[in-house]
Formats: C-alpha cells, structure tokens, sequence
C-alpha cells in the first residue's frame, strides 16, 4: 500500500504473516493494551512466545494482573523504527488474555529465558495472549533509500 502525504511518498507494506511469526519470535519487549477498570492502558512488558501465545510474567497485585484474573481483550505490539534512516515496522497481536495454570505449561515457562521481568518484586503470574488476529506493516519514509 503506498499513501501520499503532498509532494513526497511515504510507503507502507504489509507484512506476511511468516514475517510477524519470526519478528515475534526473536524479540523480547513489547506492549500490552487494554480497557482496563479505570479506562484505555497500555504498558511495556518482556515476553516470550509459548506454543503459539504471547506470554509475561507480572505481578498478581499489579494493575496487568486483571488479565490474568478474566478474558480479557487485549492488543500486543511490538515494533522497531529507524528515525535517521526513515524506515520502520509494526506487528499487532489482537486476541484475549487468561492466566496460565496448568502446572506443566508452568513449569515449562519458568524455565524459558526472555520472560524474566524487567521490574522488581514478585512476579509470579504468568498471562498468555491468545491470538485471534496477527498482523503487521512496514514503512519507508520519502527520504529514504
């Protein structure tokens, strides 16, 4: 898709859903939205992907533990922009949030490097995101090569 704002073209592309899948895959940051009690929130978590979900660790006292206590729905971004060179891409996750439970799955995650929290304290609740959609895009500024 390419879309015009005046005398130059700034391109968008979307990306294959193979090309989110690895971009998901290979990155270890991103965030997370939602409608929460009090209105619109979004927050950076780490993450990791497990068996086809977005998976965090946060706190079970915390504002993101609502995610895990209900379905919720939720949208997961990740991106990365190149502002001196004009380039950058966008993958958007839309689905619902639940808490992890199963003791194997459990397990499995503590082991798994890339969901260790950035931020101190307890952070014992593991939330997945199940995708319902996957999407993403990249842009190229005029002015880029």
């Amino acid at each position: 898709m390419t879309t015009s704002s005046g005398p130059s073209t700034s391109h968008f592309a979307e990306l294959p859903p193979a090309r989110c899948g690895e971009l998901l895959s290979s990155h270890r940051t991103g965030r997370v939205a939602w409608n929460a009690y009090d209105g619109p929130e979004i927050l950076p978590v780490t993450y990791a992907m497990y068996n086809g979900e977005v998976v965090f660790r946060t706190s079970p006292y915390g504002v993101l533990s609502q995610l895990g206590q209900e379905r919720c729905p939720v949208a997961f971004e990740i991106d990365d922009v190149d502002h001196e060179h004009g380039i950058g891409w966008s993958v958007v996750v839309r689905g619902s949030s639940h808490g992890v439970t199963q003791s194997y799955d459990l397990a499995t995650l503590w082991s798994m490097d890339g969901i260790v929290p950035w931020a101190t304290g307890t952070r014992n609740l593991f939330v997945a995101i199940t995708p319902r959609t996957v999407s993403g895009r990249s842009v190229k500024a005029p002015y880029a090569e």
